[in-house]
């Protein structure tokens, strides 16, 4: 696999929670630490999503934000 993307993040799927058009899938990337995806139920079933597969989170954003209380 080769992308532009700098921020990728290997891990397993921990949870597939589908809805009526869209999915929001837990990839756990070190204990404790998970990151959330939504992604078309198509994008589900086209890569084949499972509790305990092997993914990748790859985040590519322009702008980051940060907030404080």
């Amino acid at each position: 696999m080769k992308i532009s993307a700098r921020n990728v993040l290997k891990g397993k799927v921990v949870s597939v929670e589908k809805g009526a058009t869209t999915a929001h899938v837990k990839i756990e990337i070190a204990p404790g630490q998970v990151v959330t995806s939504a992604i078309t139920n198509d994008s589900v079933e086209a890569l084949q999503l499972a509790v305990g597969s092997d993914a990748y989170a790859v985040v590519k954003a322009s702008d980051v934000m940060v907030a404080v209380d």
